[in-house]
């Protein structure tokens, strides 16, 4: 406490000076229309810069709950699609859809884990058996195919990452055609590239090309993007040739997916399975 009032009477002129100034200055303020004015504007450019500071501050730290809102959102936006995409306008009279009968189901999740320069890769998301999630479901972004379900525990699962030796995805070449190949990742020690085998020879595939998923697996629905065709026509011998694809799911930045349930695999994998039992 003494070291404080010596401290104030050593620089008393210099507290006194700040004391006159500013009484001065509201003086000047409060008497003089023009100066009572322009403090007015400056104060008020002032409080709302500091508002735009705080407001964006704010905004920062709620990305994180608007993100997952809009994950949501998505997700609900993805399931009424389909009724767009299966309805044959053809048909009269047009018979309405309920939700409760859209085949799949997309259920949002975050990355909490995720490897990309192994040559296995797994990805660990924050939705496990409580949510609904099996094995074998499959896993996609807002931007194309992430993977395959492969373990699940009450809260969490794990994810066989298309980056993965050990995935094969059904494609074909643009959402309409009836040609088919499988989309592997094989050692590629780069997360942006694949390979797609098994394309007939006399198909003619051009640079550019897009890739989406066939549907003929219970994983993922038809026409999801896969990625882009870079070189085409490399020779695998045989009958086919493979192309090196450029994937359209960015790997190094996976934060937000969707996994996908499809509410008739049961009974298709079943039925299947019988004709595989009566041979």
């Amino acid at each position: 406490m003494k070291n404080l009032w010596l401290f104030f009477v050593r620089f008393n002129a210099f507290f006194w000076f700040l004391l006159f100034f500013t009484f001065s200055i509201v003086l000047v303020i409060r008497n003089n229309n023009y100066q009572q004015s322009a403090f007015i504007n400056s104060s008020n450019i002032f409080v709302g810069t500091l508002y735009t500071k705080f407001n964006s501050w704010q905004e920062y730290i709620n990305l994180s709950k608007d993100n997952e809102l809009l994950t949501a959102e998505n997700a609900a936006l993805r399931q009424r699609l389909q009724f767009f995409e299966d309805s044959d306008s053809t048909v009269m009279p047009a018979i309405k859809l309920t939700m409760d009968e859209a085949q799949y189901e997309f259920i949002p999740a975050n990355v909490i884990n995720n490897s990309i320069s192994q040559k296995n890769n797994f990805i660990t998301l924050n939705k496990g058996i409580k949510d609904g999630i099996e094995p074998n479901m499959g896993v996609i972004s807002s931007n194309g195919v992430v993977g395959t379900v492969l373990k699940v525990s009450e809260n969490f699962c794990t994810v066989t990452s298309l980056l993965n030796s050990a995935t094969k995805i059904s494609v074909s070449l643009d959402s309409t055609s009836e040609t088919f190949g499988s989309l592997v990742w094989g050692n590629n020690i780069d997360s942006r590239y694949a390979m797609v085998k098994d394309i007939p020879n006399h198909i003619k595939a051009y640079v550019g090309q897009p890739l989406f998923t066939s549907g003929y697996s219970t994983k993922f629905p038809k026409g999801i993007k896969v990625g882009h065709i870079l070189e085409t026509d490399l020779t695998s011998g045989g009958s086919f040739k493979d192309m090196r694809v450029l994937l359209t799911t960015n790997f190094s930045n996976l934060t937000h997916v969707y996994i996908v349930k499809d509410k008739l695999a049961k009974e298709k994998i079943e039925l299947e399975s019988s004709n595989n039992n009566n041979g």
